[in-house]
């Protein structure tokens, strides 16, 4: 099979692509091991052989591959790309308790600009995915998240250094452009790591990064607002991903199965010498050019030919711009409405963590066994749709729940009560996140970064606009 025709097959929507090929599919090059090969003397010597010999998993059971690992060191690199996951909507947020400070001293008069401070962020977010998980499904996830983290993080500290409104939004954006890598790549990573009746509990922990982060980034921006000169809102966020980064030296590994498989053929042909040696993956190294372009417009082609990619990017647009309304205009509710200083008022998005925490508690609880109960009736089969009946009633959860905060918050009405309104409204905007996203990793496997970038592009569009006319609602 030539290079172009390896490419144009990544253009073909995989259907529950879980897992790279095992040594018990039937491939026409014999599968046996090279050093069998050597042993049994049908190779001459170890560079030569008219007999080419694939390279892959050795069976189900391989413990190398990714899905194979033991518990433990799943959850670890799970909790590894969580933390990645996390930094990055954190810095979203923990700007905006010092909108105000920031449109003093950049001479910011317009509310529309100062909002856009916050959102440009989110800009970057929509764009940054569709190159970084292309990207990674070439040169694997971990250098990807660690390149691209290592850029957002200077970008970040120097919006710090702005002197101009022009400054810091432009490097808002490139710091949102370079930290978004993981929002697709995290996805592809649980889709590396599981099988698909094992995922619930993972997707649930990995979607509520993006949903926490940006509570925790703005509790904590109240704070150094109210002691600190606004520029630590970006030294302390850099500082806090540095840690991260180094951390992610220890604790990340990578889980793309591709490009392990290529690396075990280098080792095999180091160790044996044989030369007759290949892997399905080779024409990512043969032609890198011509797999980028294929990957790159990979996400694009998704959002243009299928259906189900369209519908739920616009559900989760709307739901992730909504929150990102409520992020906006959370804090002015407190102080103008109820009269509560800075500090005090970022407490209040400890509503929104609970919310968060309930969603992702019921949908790791819940998640699975949905899936295995239907999977049963399937004749023992699992499909992407038996992830969805979690969102029929979280819908409702989400309705009731931004009916409540608006009609509470326009009544004045005891200070608990918008709270639980904004709880009610975020568990259920969770937990149809985490829906989305389990549903496109089931449905699009290996190729599920692209999946989750082309999603991920439209959420994030919608959550640098809805933002910037919430001052006028």
């Amino acid at each position: 099979m030539n290079l172009k025709t390896k490419i144009l097959q990544g253009f073909i929507t995989p259907k529950n692509n879980d897992d790279v090929s095992t040594s018990s599919q039937t491939v026409q090059p014999t599968q046996t091991s090279p050093d069998n090969l050597i042993k049994n003397n049908e190779l001459e010597d170890g560079s030569s052989g008219h007999e080419k010999v694939l390279v892959t998993w050795d069976g189900e059971d391989d413990p190398e591959n990714p899905k194979n690992w033991k518990p433990m060191r799943k959850w670890k690199a799970i909790f590894a790309m969580s933390s990645f996951v996390f930094m990055s909507p954190l810095s979203s947020t923990i700007v905006a308790p010092a909108l105000p400070a920031i449109a003093s001293d950049l001479g910011i008069a317009q509310p529309a600009v100062e909002q856009m401070v916050l959102s440009i962020f989110l800009l970057g977010f929509a764009c940054g995915p569709l190159v970084a998980s292309p990207l990674s499904e070439i040169y694997g996830r971990v250098r990807v998240v660690q390149t691209w983290n290592f850029m957002y993080i200077i970008f970040n500290a120097a919006c710090g250094g702005a002197r101009t409104k022009e400054a810091i939004i432009i490097l808002r954006f490139i710091a949102g452009l370079c930290g978004s890598a993981t929002l697709g790549i995290g996805g592809g990573t649980l889709s590396d790591l599981f099988r698909a009746k094992d995922r619930g509990k993972a997707v649930a922990i990995y979607s509520w990064s993006p949903i926490l982060a940006p509570l925790v980034g703005a509790i904590i921006g109240g704070f150094i607002e109210q002691n600190l000169e606004w520029q630590w809102t970006f030294y302390i966020s850099s500082f806090l991903s540095v840690a991260i980064q180094i951390s992610g030296l220890f604790f990340l590994e990578e889980t793309y199965s591709p490009l392990l498989l290529r690396r075990k053929k280098a080792r095999q042909i180091q160790g044996t010498g044989a030369k007759n040696l290949y892997t399905e993956f080779d024409y990512l190294d043969d032609g890198r050019v011509k797999v980028f372009s294929a990957n790159l417009f990979r996400p694009f082609k998704l959002l243009a030919t299928q259906p189900i990619i369209q519908v739920l990017a616009l559900y989760n647009a709307y739901l992730y711009g909504n929150i990102y309304m409520l992020y906006a205009d959370f804090i002015d509710l407190w102080i103008d409405v109820y009269g509560e200083s800075v500090q005090i008022a970022g407490l209040n998005y400890i509503s929104i963590a609970i919310g968060s925490a309930i969603a992702a508690e019921c949908c790791t609880l819940i998640n699975d066994r949905i899936y295995r109960k239907l999977s049963k009736r399937n004749q023992g089969k699992g499909l992407p749709e038996f992830r969805i009946p979690i969102m029929i009633p979280a819908t409702l959860f989400l309705s009731a729940g931004m009916f409540w905060y608006g009609w509470t918050a326009e009544l004045k009405m005891h200070w608990i009560m918008p709270n639980i309104g904004t709880s009610i409204f975020v568990a259920g905007a969770l937990a149809c996140t985490i829906s989305v996203n389990a549903y496109v990793i089931d449905t699009y496997g290996r190729y599920s970064a692209s999946g989750l970038a082309a999603v991920s592009t439209i959420r994030c569009l919608a959550g640098f606009t809805f933002p910037m006319f919430a001052p006028y609602m």
